[in-house]
């Protein structure tokens, strides 16, 4: 039956973008040597003509030239023909790329989205507002707490600036009395020794000069310096 009917050949599977914009690159390279070598040709020709004067032989040479110039414009155009392909392929082959990072994309969400929703089951808005709410309370608790602990014992609150202001005026004055001559405050003054003998309102020892006095004199002194009583007198 198969030498008869033959065999169903397999269809080859297309070119992909890739395959058709490498092969239409390697024709594009090939046509790129190709315009080198003409103009490499058009080089030489040019020359030749510089070097030959106007006549046949010139005439000739621009004929060559031409016809290498007519088949460098044919070349370009293929080129530039086959650089349009290439571009539109790599346009296309942008968008299918594009498109592939889209589905993969599509894919990790509709997964993340999975996996969300698992998660979202175990946690629930209310349980979170109304551990807030406690938290919020415990906090108040705490914060009056702190307050009532923190306060001053007989201290009177309905003092206003009025009488914040007369105190201090008051305490100004005060302090101004108090001032000596030398402008410093007799609370900021150093302490003095006490003198004992002001207090006491003693007499000073006698010196020298009045004890020869004395000695010449027939009046006696006692320890303290003063004039000593006669015995008659006290017997007396």
């Amino acid at each position: 039956m198969k030498r008869v009917f033959g065999v169903k050949k397999e269809k080859e599977p297309p070119p992909s973008v890739q395959d058709a914009s490498e092969r239409i690159n390697k024709r594009g390279e090939t046509v790129d040597e190709k315009i080198k070598k003409l103009d490499a040709e058009l080089t030489r020709y040019r020359e030749q003509i510089k070097k030959t004067r106007p006549g046949p032989a010139q005439e000739a040479i621009k004929a060559r030239a031409m016809r290498v110039l007519k088949q460098k414009r044919m070349y370009e155009g293929q080129r530039d023909m086959l650089y349009n392909q290439t571009f539109n392929l790599d346009q296309v082959g942008f968008a299918a790329e594009g498109i592939k990072d889209a589905q993969q994309t599509m894919t990790a969400l509709k997964s993340a989205n999975k996996e969300l929703k698992g998660m979202m089951k175990t946690v629930k808005i209310q349980d979170i507002d109304n551990l807030q709410d406690e938290m919020m309370d415990l906090m108040d608790v705490s914060t009056e707490i702190q307050e009532s602990l923190g306060r001053s014992y007989n201290v009177p609150d309905d003092i206003d600036e009025d009488d914040l202001m007369g105190e201090l005026d008051a305490l100004e004055a005060d302090m101004g009395l108090d001032t000596e001559a030398d402008g410093v405050p007799t609370y900021l003054q150093p302490d003095k020794e006490p003198d004992l003998e002001a207090e006491l309102n003693l007499p000073s020892a006698p010196t020298g000069h009045a004890a020869a006095s004395a000695g010449r004199s027939d009046v006696q002194a006692d320890e303290l310096g003063l004039p000593a009583v006669p015995r008659a007198s006290l017997r007396g």
